[in-house]
């Protein structure tokens, strides 16, 4: 080409040229900067994930040894204090306890233990099932809990000169031919204990005491062992009542005392107390004057 041109721009070219230089010098140290830091977050790779040289971990590697103390508060029973045996759970509030705990505890109480909800009016042990699952698990947590807990069972059954029980082994389904029949049943089963239905009748209370309201729901199905002193403890749950209000529970002519059981009324009264399959019983309150 020529030289009288770029002659002509030599010196805005080392012009520009300079200013190209020293920027390429910034950038150079921006780079520098840049693959320092790409360095390192390559170098943090392995460190933020557990690896070495950015590989991640295998399965092996990621899984973690627990203390058993971790999860001991979710397999214990509040009952015994003790790991679930049997594991039963309240279905009304889902809490588990042992089944042998849970069965005692409902010997003198309708009541959850844990968050003292009522778990049935006259039949919790109807609302609890066993939890097969969670009994695995405990067992797989606890060495040898359950060899353990098998001896003693046995032990027990043999020093009582006893049969020891065989596990429950579930029986095959046979196989079926053509379409799957349809089993047709009641969706719900009244269990048999519950043999006595009771109709409530309020009959109103004394003068001044007008604030009493009847049931709601006056139809009730119990078990005929239940007794007097168990409705009245059913109705003065039910409508709030306060000690000092006297319950008089009557059927027929017959003022009830508490210690009879519904079954012997049924029994004693005949066919007279009931009307269309339900035994009537009629109940007023007495306040006792301040």
């Amino acid at each position: 080409g020529a030289p009288s041109c770029s002659g002509s721009r030599s010196l805005p070219f080392e012009f520009e040229r300079g200013r190209s230089e020293s920027s390429g010098d910034e950038d150079d140290d921006e780079d520098d900067e840049e693959e320092e830091v790409e360095e390192e977050m390559e170098g943090d790779t392995g460190a933020r994930f557990g690896t070495h040289d950015g590989e991640l971990d295998s399965d092996d590697d990621r899984e973690r040894m627990i203390n058993l103390a971790e999860l001991t508060p979710y397999i214990l029973c509040s009952i015994c204090k003790g790991y679930f045996i049997d594991a039963t759970t309240i279905t009304e509030c889902l809490h588990t306890f042992c089944k042998s705990c849970i069965v005692r505890h409902f010997y003198y109480s309708n009541r959850c233990p844990k968050c003292n909800i009522v778990v049935h009016q006259t039949q919790p042990l109807y609302n609890i099932r066993l939890d097969r699952q969670l009994q695995d698990i405990v067992y797989k947590l606890v060495v040898n809990l359950e060899e353990r807990e098998k001896k003693q069972m046995h032990d027990f059954y043999k020093e009582r000169g006893l049969e020891v029980p065989k596990p429950a082994v579930p029986q095959p389904v046979p196989p079926s031919r053509g379409r799957p029949r349809k089993v047709l049943g009641s969706v719900f089963r009244i269990p048999p204990e519950l043999d006595i239905s009771i109709l409530l009748e309020f009959i109103g209370a004394n003068g001044g005491t007008g604030n009493f309201k009847p049931l709601e729901k006056k139809f009730v199905r119990v078990s005929g062992e239940a007794t007097i002193g168990h409705v009245e403890k059913f109705l003065r749950r039910k409508m709030d009542l306060d000690p000092a209000c006297q319950v008089d529970i009557i059927c027929g002519d017959h003022l009830l005392e508490h210690y009879q059981t519904l079954r012997e009324i049924r029994q004693v009264i005949g066919e007279s107390a009931v009307q269309d399959g339900l035994l009537v019983l009629h109940y007023g309150l007495v306040v006792s004057p301040l």
